[in-house]
C-alpha cells in the first residue's frame, strides 16, 4: 500500500509509536507568506488531518482492526501552525510523497492513489459518529468485525471526507493532479491570520505598488534644514558629510532665483568657505573696503527697516536736545558711513528752524575707522553734507579725528557749553570685538568711555540677530531667518530690474559670509539681540530714554507712505526700543540712552 498509513496487523504498534512521537513534535512558526513563492526549503513533509476523535480514541479503534485509507487530495504547502477550526491529528505520509516533491512545480507532490467515493449519508448532522472505512477497490462500505451496518461508522467516514474536502479545498472534479496557485495560498493564509482583513494579492502589480509604498524614500528636507545639517557636520568635523550636503544644496541654489534660492546660494558659499578657508571673500578687509561700504549704504537707503532706524535715532536726538533748550547740537559719530543719516537730520533741523523761527546749527565729529582709517573718504562725506546744509540754511561744521582713547572727553572734542552732546552708534558696536574675542573688550570699553563724557543722549541702532558668541549651528539658523526675511522684504521695495539690487544683495552676501565663515578677529559681523544691548548699556551706567508716542506715530506714518501701505513691514515699541521688521521678524532696533 502506498498510502503511508496502515491499519491493523503487525504494523499497528509501529504506527502508534510514530503517531505518538509526531504528536509531541513542535513546529516552529514561519512567516505566513513563506509559501507564496517557490522555495525548495518549503518541501512538504507533513500533512494535517482534522478528526472528531482524540488520539486515544483513534488508537483504541485501530486495536479493533479499524483502518483508514487516504484518498488523493490537493496538497498545500505546510504553513506549520494549527488550524483554528479544531484540534488536529498529525499523520505520516509515505516517503514516496517527499521523494516526488522536486519533480513538480512549486515543490508540490502528486499522490498516486485510488480516489475514494463519498458515502451518500443523509444524516450529516449526527452528533455521535464512529469510524468506518471504504474499500479502495469497490467503493463499498466494509463491515468491521462486530460492527454490523452501523450507521454511525458510515457517518464518521463521510464526515471525515467532508472535513478533508473543506480543509484542503478538494473538489470532486475528476482530476488526479492539481497545483496550488499563489492566489489560493494568499487567501488561505490571510484568512487564518485575520479573517476580517482584505486578502493580499500576490500579483506583480500589487506587489510592486506595495513595495514602492513601503520603501518610499523620506521627504527631502528643506534648504534651511539642509544648511543646518551641513553646519552641524562642520561643527563635528565631519567634512565628508558636510561636503555631500553642500554639493546637494548647490543644485538648488540660484543667486538670481527666488529669495530662498538666493539665500541658499549665499549660505552655501559661506559654508564652503569654512571647508576651504584659504579661498573666500569674507575677510575683515573686504567688509571695510570701499565697495562694501557703498553697497551697504544702498541697502540702508532702500530698506525701510534700516532707513527708519536712522530716522528714529535722529528724532531721539532732536527730542533730547529740545527738551533741554539747546539750539546747537554736537554729534559724535564712530561710523558715519556715507553720511545718509545726517541728510535726514539736516532736513529735520531746517523744518524746526522754520517752525520756531530761530537759527539751527549742527556740528559733527567723525572718527576714522578703527582698523582701516579712511580720513580722506570721511572728508568727502563732510563736504557733501556741508553743501546740503548751505542749500537748506542750516549752520554746519564737520571735523574728522583719529580715535584715541585719551581724546574721548568734552574738552578734547571741543564741546561748547551751549551745545547738546549726542553720541551716535549706528550699526557700529557689533563690529567691535568683545570679551569673547579679546581681553581688551573694545565693545564695553568704548561704552564706558562714552558714558564718562556725560552725553545728553546716546543712540544705538543695531540689527536684531544672535550672532556674536553663538555656536556655528545657531549662527546659521539666525542668518537664515534674519537675512531670509531681509531678502524677502527687498522684493517689496526694489524691483529685480533695478541695477543697484545686485550690489545690495552682494553686500548682504558678504555680511552672511563673514558671520558664518569667519572666526576670531576676522569675524566682525557679531550682531546681538536687543536684550543683550540693554544689559551692556546698563552695565556701562546708561539709563534708557523712552521715545515719545509722536515719534513712533511719525515713523509709522513714514513707513506706510514709503511702502504704500505694505502690510509686511511692521513698527512697534518694545522694552524702550523702536523695532522694525518684516512679516513678524524684527530686523532692526533703535534705542536711546542717557
Amino acid at each position: 500500500m502506498s498510502s503511508g498509513f496502515f491499519a491493523g496487523g503487525g504494523r499497528s504498534t509501529s504506527m502508534n509509536s510514530s503517531y505518538s512521537a509526531n504528536q509531541q513534535q513542535q513546529f516552529p512558526f514561519r512567516s505566513p507568506l513563506s509559501g507564496i513563492l517557490p522555495d525548495p526549503a518549503s518541501q512538504i513533509r507533513r500533512a494535517d488531518l482534522i478528526g472528531k476523535r482524540s488520539l486515544a480514541e483513534f488508537q483504541q479503534q485501530n486495536q479493533h482492526g479499524l483502518g483508514l485509507y487516504l484518498r488523493n487530495v490537493k496538497m498545500r504547502p505546510n504553513f506549520q501552525y494549527a488550524n483554528p477550526l479544531s484540534s488536529i491529528s498529525q499523520v505520516d505520509f509515505s516517503p514516496e510523497v517527499s521523494n516526488s516533491v522536486n519533480s513538480r512545480p512549486y515543490g508540490l507532490p502528486v499522490l498516486h492513489q485510488h480516489r475514494l467515493q463519498p458515502l451518500n449519508i443523509s444524516n450529516r448532522n449526527a452528533k455521535n459518529v464512529t469510524c468506518g472505512i471504504f474499500s479502495p477497490n469497490t467503493g463499498e462500505n466494509q463491515n468491521l468485525p462486530g460492527s454490523g451496518q452501523d450507521s454511525e461508522k458510515k457517518m464518521m467516514n463521510h464526515r471525515l471526507q467532508q472535513l478533508e474536502k473543506e480543509l484542503l479545498g478538494d473538489e470532486d472534479d475528476g482530476e488526479a493532479v492539481s497545483v496550488v496557485t499563489n492566489s489560493e495560498w494568499s487567501d488561505t493564509i490571510q484568512n487564518l491570520i485575520s479573517p476580517t482583513q482584505k486578502s493580499i494579492s500576490p500579483s506583480p502589480t500589487s506587489s510592486s505598488s506595495s513595495c514602492s509604498s513601503t520603501s518610499a524614500s523620506p521627504p527631502i528636507p528643506s534648504s534651511k534644514q539642509s544648511l543646518l545639517d551641513a553646519a552641524a557636520a562642520i561643527a563635528e568635523g565631519n567634512w565628508s558629510a558636510a561636503t555631500e550636503i553642500i554639493t546637494r544644496l548647490q543644485q538648488v541654489a540660484n543667486p538670481k532665483g527666488s529669495s530662498e534660492q538666493r539665500l541658499t546660494a549665499f549660505m552655501v558659499s559661506a559654508l564652503n568657505s569654512r571647508l576651504n578657508p584659504t579661498d573666500h571673500p569674507y575677510s575683515m578687509s573686504e567688509l571695510y573696503g570701499k565697495e562694501h561700504k557703498l553697497s551697504t549704504q544702498m541697502l540702508y537707503e532702500v530698506s525701510p527697516c534700516f532707513k527708519l532706524c536712522f530716522m528714529a535715532a535722529n528724532l531721539a536726538i532732536l527730542d533730547a536736545t529740545s527738551e533741554q533748550g539747546f539750539q546747537r547740537i554736537h554729534v559724535v559719530d564712530f561710523d558715519i558711513g556715507e553720511g545718509g543719516q545726517y541728510m535726514h537730520l539736516l532736513h529735520a533741523l531746517a523744518a524746526n528752524k522754520s517752525a520756531a523761527k530761530r537759527a539751527a546749527a549742527l556740528r559733527i565729529t567723525a572718527f576714522s575707522d578703527l582698523i582701516s582709517g579712511g580720513e580722506e573718504k570721511l572728508k568727502t562725506v563732510g563736504d557733501r553734507l556741508k553743501t546740503l546744509a548751505n542749500n537748506i540754511g542750516v549752520c554746519f561744521d564737520f571735523s574728522v579725528k583719529k580715535l584715541v582713547v585719551g581724546d574721548l572727553s568734552r574738552n578734547k572734542l571741543g564741546v561748547e557749553p551751549d551745545e547738546a552732546l549726542a553720541v551716535n552708534f549706528a550699526f557700529k558696536l557689533h563690529n567691535l570685538p568683545d570679551e569673547s574675542v579679546t581681553t581688551e573688550n573694545m565693545r564695553d570699553e568704548l561704552l564706558r568711555l562714552v558714558k564718562g563724557m556725560s552725553p545728553d543722549v546716546t543712540t544705538v541702532v543695531e540689527q536684531e540677530m544672535n550672532a556674536n558668541t553663538a555656536p556655528l549651528t545657531v549662527r546659521v539658523r539666525e542668518a537664515c531667518e534674519h537675512y531670509g526675511a531681509l531678502l524677502d522684504s527687498l522684493e517689496a521695495t526694489v524691483s529685480r530690474g533695478n541695477s543697484d539690487r545686485v550690489r545690495i544683495e552682494e553686500a548682504v552676501g558678504r555680511k552672511i559670509g563673514n558671520s558664518v565663515a569667519c572666526e576670531g578677529r576676522e569675524r566682525v559681523e557679531r550682531c546681538e539681540v536687543f536684550g543683550k544691548w540693554r544689559a551692556r548699556m546698563s552695565m556701562a551706567g546708561f539709563q534708557p530714554v523712552l521715545m515719545s508716542q509722536p515719534v513712533a506715530d511719525s515713523l509709522r506714518a513714514k513707513l506706510n507712505s514709503g511702502t504704500r501701505g505694505n502690510p509686511g513691514f511692521t513698527v512697534c515699541e518694545q522694552s524702550g526700543g523702536i523695532c522694525f521688521g518684516w512679516m513678524g521678524r524684527t530686523l532692526t532696533v533703535a534705542s536711546a540712552w542717557r
